[in-house]
């Protein structure tokens, strides 16, 4: 799997975004993929997978209470979004998203035939 956000040429229907941060982790079944994505309510999450691309969105929803205003502000762009494009050895078809406090968690597992396999030898 790798990062391509940055890499993309952007097109006019595309909005400044933040990338969120994260953590792929890998083992022999699959990767997991924790986002922080704080702000953003589950329903204003966005997962897309197309072919090989995996594309994270997210609109943050942080209100100001009425007649207040920011006097200081690091967090200007109202959404983020990140995109991945996932190896041949993982199937996208399996995603799973959990969705907690703020960080989404995708499980993405191998592929069968990417999978390690025993191999009964035999005696003769």
């Amino acid at each position: 799997m790798s990062d391509n956000t940055a890499a993309r040429k952007p097109t006019a229907n595309d909005e400044t975004a933040l990338l969120p941060p994260v953590d792929v982790i890998e083992d022999a079944s699959g990767i997991t993929l924790y986002a922080d994505l704080p702000g953003v309510p589950k329903d204003k999450l966005h997962l897309h997978v197309e072919a090989d691309t995996l594309t994270i969105e997210g609109d943050i929803d942080l209100e100001m209470p009425e007649g207040t205003v920011a006097s200081h502000v690091e967090v200007s762009l109202p959404r983020y979004r990140r995109v991945f494009t996932l190896s041949k050895e993982l199937d996208s078809s399996k995603v799973s998203a959990e969705f907690s406090q703020g960080v989404l968690k995708l499980g993405i597992p191998k592929a069968e035939h990417a999978q390690p396999r025993k191999v009964e030898v035999k005696v003769l």
